[in-house]
């Protein structure tokens, strides 16, 4: 087993294809945008990173986009740095039975934006709710809501 596994073990829980729905509001909370989402999370046995999580996005008007967001393990923590963002995910022990995960990046390009993302997994591991918060220039810009459900345990043949 992968030291990141073993040092974030609710992290490792998320091993597997989740299938889910992004909405995004202003922040006004009006809808600006929704979304299915097919996220592939895996720890590969060999290559440069411990992590590597797909994102497949599909809208009702036939679009669709994938991204991809390798990561690295150190000081406790996860760390992405790709063309798009950088940051670091955490959990965050509240009690016996972690169930939540907490992350910061920013937006490549954007100096005056970044994240946080709250990241909550059900105690049997099958559901997870994530919110993200958009801070731009110091104020609320823009909130993300995804409700998703786990398909598979194993990310193999995805």
């Amino acid at each position: 087993m992968s030291e990141m596994k073993v040092a974030m073990p609710l992290l490792a829980r998320n091993e597997g294809v989740w299938d889910g729905f992004y909405r995004h509001t202003d922040a006004e909370g009006n809808k600006i945008d929704e979304h299915r989402s097919r996220l592939i999370c895996r720890f590969p046995e060999d290559g440069p990173y411990p992590y590597h999580q797909t994102n497949h996005y599909t809208w009702t008007d036939g679009r669709t986009e994938a991204r991809d967001f390798p990561a690295t393990y150190r000081d406790g923590r996860m760390w992405f740095d790709n063309e798009l963002i950088y940051g670091w995910a955490a959990e965050v022990p509240l009690d016996d039975f972690n169930r939540t995960l907490m992350l910061n990046w920013t937006r490549k390009g954007e100096a005056d934006l970044y994240l946080y993302e709250m990241i909550q997994m059900s105690d049997c591991g099958r559901y997870r709710s994530r919110i993200w918060q958009w801070i731009k220039s110091g104020r609320i810009h823009m909130r993300t809501l995804i409700d998703e459900e786990k398909v598979s345990d194993s990310w193999q043949g995805y």
